[in-house]
């Protein structure tokens, strides 16, 4: 099942796709929460609500015209970085033996359609395409075969990175240089965990104005899904609705020569077989 969260007549509301066509769940059941996260928490009975409402759905009249982020207030966002032996090797640096954990805060969730703005206080503002697992259920100390029993799904993502605060700051201040808002664009929807079998065999790329960027696969991760799971749940418990970027492939703008940054005017998509494309503008902040 794909979930697209929108701003309809009435407010935020949670569509699905049914033959190729978006039906508003939230008019055919209004006992449905309106965000993914919340219908997630209520576990496999949440999706089967949902599923039950898409077969009793009336079709949407015209397409959403301002999607949402599909989830909007995730306890935490957790991302790997160096997960590509390419990426890690274009940075100049050895490839990890330990997945290499850091966070964004959630203020920097941003939707679909919706503009990344460039700080005032960064001139290198990069790009990063990456596949997002969605947590589905509660856990702490998740054995790794049974870690991805705790997937709900999969979205597109862009980690959106000032690289001057994230490297050139005292002690390298990759919380901040990855935390200025709308820098974690998600999206366009939100695909379930039984539509993407192969989460490890997925087309991955980024373009920029329509220049292909990154492009490779998700075969290529040093440390897969499963696995990040298992090793993260050692030290904090995972919610529904928690998301886990799972790092991204070579060709970002600071590896580039010359280096190429975001600037205002400019188009980023980051697009993900199987789960669609992301696209966002970039514009100057005010």
């Amino acid at each position: 099942m794909r979930l697209l969260r929108y701003l309809a007549q009435a407010g935020p509301s949670v569509a699905a796709l049914r033959n190729d066509v978006w039906c508003d769940l939230c008019l055919a059941d209004e006992s449905l929460p309106r965000n993914v996260e919340e219908i997630l928490a209520l576990g496999g009975a949440g999706l089967e609500q949902a599923s039950a409402a898409l077969a009793r759905a009336a079709p949407l009249q015209e397409p959403p015209s301002v999607v949402l982020p599909p989830i909007s207030q995730p306890s935490k966002i957790l991302c790997v970085g160096l997960n590509y032996a390419d990426h890690a090797l274009e940075t100049g640096q050895e490839i990890p033996k330990d997945p290499v954990i850091f966070n964004k805060l959630p203020t920097t969730i941003n939707g679909h359609g919706s503009s990344i703005v460039l700080p005032a206080c960064s001139e290198r503002v990069d790009y990063e395409a990456e596949l997002v697992v969605v947590i589905g259920r509660s856990g702490r100390d998740i054995p790794q075969p049974s870690a991805m029993q705790y997937v709900a799904g999969y979205c597109c993502g862009n980690d959106v990175s000032a690289r001057d605060w994230q490297k050139d700051k005292p002690g390298g201040q990759w919380l901040l240089g990855k935390s200025f808002d709308t820098f974690c664009p998600l999206g366009p929807h939100f695909v379930t965990a039984d539509e993407l079998v192969e989460p490890d065999n997925l087309h991955i790329e980024s373009r920029l104005n329509g220049i292909t960027m990154q492009s490779s696969n998700t075969q290529q991760l040093i440390f897969p899904v499963d696995y990040l799971i298992a090793y993260i749940s050692q030290v904090c418990t995972l919610h529904p609705g928690d998301l886990l970027f799972t790092g991204t492939p070579s060709g970002v703008g600071a590896a580039q020569h010359p280096p190429v940054f975001l600037g205002p005017g400019d188009h980023v998509e980051v697009e993900i077989e199987q789960i669609g494309t992301l696209h966002n503008s970039v514009v100057a902040a005010h």
